[in-house]
């Protein structure tokens, strides 16, 4: 149904050699990830494999390709280049490769801040990005851990984890990664 074999030589002409391996390395933890959970690999490979096809992009191409695909960006996603990319993967997905499918949209359009009531590909992919194999910030073994321990622990590590280092810098706090660690919170053990 999706064209693994395109979609790996479309991110190759589109990205460094580091996030081209990076996309790689998501698009192999999500395909585990589904396994695990139950989810269509395909789907989680597929979103993992174009969750930063556009990270590289120029902000002007970004930015067109978000009005081209119709899709919402806010005033406070406008202000941090930082949040474009989820955005603008999405909408290159929608617009470029005619991929309409919800499930692999909203994965690669929240798999940076994640988002109150998470489908479980959009979990899969978010999780990925935090665990794939080239990874290696200080808490990625922490990490890896809690999403070997469950899903629901590795969610909220990872939303906790992204909350810590945000304000830590004292940056924008996308209200998405707030919206998501209180629903996490709030369904845990549920």
């Amino acid at each position: 149904m999706y064209n693994i074999k395109e979609y790996t030589k479309l991110i190759r002409e589109r990205l460094s050699d580091y996030r081209f391996y990076h996309s790689l390395c998501v698009a192999e933890s999500a395909k585990e990830l589904a396994q695990r959970y139950g989810a269509d690999e395909e789907k989680a490979e597929t979103a993992g494999i174009l969750h930063d096809i556009t990270k590289e992009s120029s902000k002007a191409e970004q930015l067109d390709m978000i009005k081209k695909a119709k899709m919402t960006i806010t005033p406070l996603e406008m202000s941090q280049e930082r949040f474009y990319h989820q955005i603008s993967g999405a909408a290159y997905a929608k617009v470029i490769l005619g991929i309409n499918d919800d499930e692999i949209l909203n994965a690669i359009r929240y798999h940076t801040t994640g988002r109150e009531n998470m489908s479980l590909m959009e979990q899969i992919v978010y999780l990925a990005d935090f665990i794939s194999a080239d990874r290696d910030y200080d808490d990625v073994d922490i990490m890896r851990q809690k999403v070997d321990a469950g899903r629901e622990e590795g969610l909220l590590y990872a939303a906790s984890y992204t909350i810590k280092s945000v304000t830590k810098k004292q940056s924008i706090l996308h209200p998405d990664t707030v919206n998501a660690y209180n629903w996490i919170i709030y369904n845990k053990g549920k």
